[in-house]
């Protein structure tokens, strides 16, 4: 079976981006993937789920980690809408993610490169290879509609 391709991964975790807003959360969902096949996915519930670590790509992350029986995720990609914050960075790295693909810069909490560049510090014991901008427009505009409906 061929790989369906990354952009295809992202545009499964814009659908799942989709179905957070439709249940009042902010517009983010991730896949992991792994050997061309989606083994996680999440979309953000914090709020629904009383749980602020209910990101998509902790949830996404969880999800592999079950589907694996590992708390550690070599070998696996995840691509996720929005740039990840501070803690799903760490989560990635926890997991042993080898590469992170995201949409749209996340100029507030962003820990990719727009507030802080954490997958740069040398001294973790895990370096993944992390890269925006898949899709940054649909991802963005999904983000925008979200909060201009909410205004």
């Amino acid at each position: 079976m061929s790989d369906p391709g990354p952009e295809s991964f992202m545009r499964e975790a814009l659908g799942l981006a989709a179905q957070a807003a439709a249940a009042g959360e902010v517009p983010v969902g991730a896949v992991v993937v792994k050997d061309g096949r989606i083994i996680g996915r999440g979309f953000n519930r914090p709020i629904s789920s009383s749980d602020p670590t209910a990101h998509a790509e902790i949830v996404a992350l969880r999800a592999a980690g079950a589907s694996e029986a590992n708390y550690r995720l070599p070998g696996c990609d995840l691509y996720v809408t929005l740039e990840p914050c501070a803690m799903c960075v760490g989560a990635m790295v926890h997991a042993r993610i080898a590469r992170v693909v995201f949409g749209a810069a996340d100029p507030k909490t962003g820990a990719c490169g727009s507030i802080v560049d954490l997958p740069a510090i040398a001294h973790w014991n895990h370096h993944g290879v992390f890269t925006g901008g898949m899709l940054a427009e649909e991802c963005g505009a999904m983000l925008r509609r979200f909060f201009a409906e909410r205004r």
